[in-house]
């Protein structure tokens, strides 16, 4: 009798099933163990345990009890509470996917850091080398500077050397001229009393 009473609300359960969810994905909730029976309700024999976060299909619902027939990965047909499913997966599930994505943007972040530092690097070797060579041009900018003030001083000692000796050269030739003429001059009074002066020869008067 008390089989039959069994059997009884195994086939009233499963024909409260009225809305069925075949193949539908679901995870147990965050208990660490769920407790799942033969038919849908606790009065009925529990026929083993899923733990927090296992995915199973979901078969069928009994709205009358908020039970619902799942499937596991073990192949499995048994019930459980509505309560005890979600359609999201359970923080066991989320927890290693977040901390693989966490590692994942860990690395990049290391990645783009270090490539970050090397470009900063770079740069401030470009810096540095560009640094040096503006230096080096200034210095011998400045030394070609002073190379054309030095060149400007000799230009200029040698023009005023020029000068001089142009003078020299002038005052020479005013007393070499000067020297001339007197000579000339002393000449031109001497040399006719040095000279005597030819008598007239009156025979062509004649």
């Amino acid at each position: 009798m008390h089989k039959l009473r069994h059997i009884c609300f195994a086939l009233l359960s499963l024909s409260f099933a009225a809305s069925t969810h075949a193949d539908e994905k679901r995870y147990i909730s965050d208990e660490l163990i769920t407790y799942i029976h033969s038919g849908p309700g606790n009065q009925f024999r529990i026929v083993g345990t899923l733990n927090s976060g296992e995915e199973v299909e979901l078969l069928g619902v009994n709205d009358a009890n908020s039970y619902g027939q799942i499937r596991d990965t073990k192949g499995r047909t048994a019930w459980i509470p509505l309560d005890q499913l979600s359609d999201q997966p359970s923080l066991r599930v989320k927890v290693p996917a977040l901390q693989q994505q966490v590692q994942t943007l860990t690395q990049k972040l290391n990645t783009i850091d270090a490539s970050w530092n090397q470009r900063t690097a770079e740069m401030q070797k470009k810096v540095t080398a560009s640094d040096g060579t503006i230096k080096g041009l200034r210095d011998e900018n400045q030394n070609l500077k002073d190379q054309l003030a030095g060149a400007k001083k000799k230009v200029d000692a040698v023009a005023v050397q020029l000068d001089d000796k142009q003078r020299a050269i002038i005052m020479q030739w005013f007393l070499y001229g000067g020297g001339v003429a007197g000579v000339g001059l002393v000449l031109g009074l001497l040399l006719p009393h040095v000279i005597p002066r030819r008598k007239k020869d009156n025979r062509w008067m004649n």
